[in-house]
């Protein structure tokens, strides 16, 4: 489990083609602090450490993962976020984040307010039921706010600490982005489904 608070920054080093899924290289200082098996967030994606590195570490991506997340359209050089799991011991900032990518969202558009920015968001329809004004949603692996909502396309603003700090500095208008809903809004969603498909009644 995560938090969306991110940890570091690192580049993704190399992408090599294993059948049809791949192996990620990247790198970043948090390697030194990794072992064999720990799971770690890369742009809101939860994978598993196979080679960690004193200046980096690499992963196994699935097929599966490539096919619904943005992880297919990495190449070297790209800036990603990074987030290791929440410690039982530790202070829970952000909102529960699994790793479990719900879709991938487009930006519409990207505008400076102040110091701030304002990032506009196209979800998949699927996802649209899921999100709440003021409500949490993890982009690229970033805990953020639904500021504003209209149909499937949602705004959030960064704060100058997360857009110094975090990848979202490199985004530009037409990327694609990793969303996770909040969980806690997906499980009542599934509740209601159930009583509406029992009792007929929405």
């Amino acid at each position: 489990m995560f938090t969306g608070l991110i940890e570091s920054v690192g580049t993704i080093e190399r992408v090599e083609s294993r059948g049809s899924g791949c192996v990620l290289g990247v790198g970043t200082a948090v390697g030194a602090e990794l072992a064999p098996g720990d799971s770690i967030a890369v742009n809101g994606v939860c994978l598993t450490v196979t080679t960690p590195r004193p200046n980096g570490f690499s992963v196994d991506v699935s097929p599966e993962t490539l096919r619904v997340t943005t992880l297919g359209t990495f190449e070297a050089g790209r800036i990603v976020n990074l987030e290791r799991p929440l410690r039982a011991d530790a202070r829970l900032g952000g909102h529960f984040v699994l790793g479990h990518v719900d879709g991938v969202g487009r930006i519409r558009a990207l505008r400076k307010d102040g110091a701030s920015y304002w990032i506009d968001v196209e979800a998949p329809q699927e996802l649209a039921r899921l999100l709440i004004a003021k409500g949490s949603i993890a982009l690229d692996g970033i805990s953020l706010t639904v500021a504003n909502l209209d149909g499937r396309v949602f705004g959030v603003q960064i704060v100058p600490f997360t857009w110094q700090h975090t990848a979202i500095a490199f985004a530009k208008p037409g990327d694609p982005v990793n969303l996770e809903a909040d969980v806690l809004g997906k499980y009542v969603a599934r509740l209601m489904d159930e009583q509406t498909a029992k009792t007929g009644t929405p």
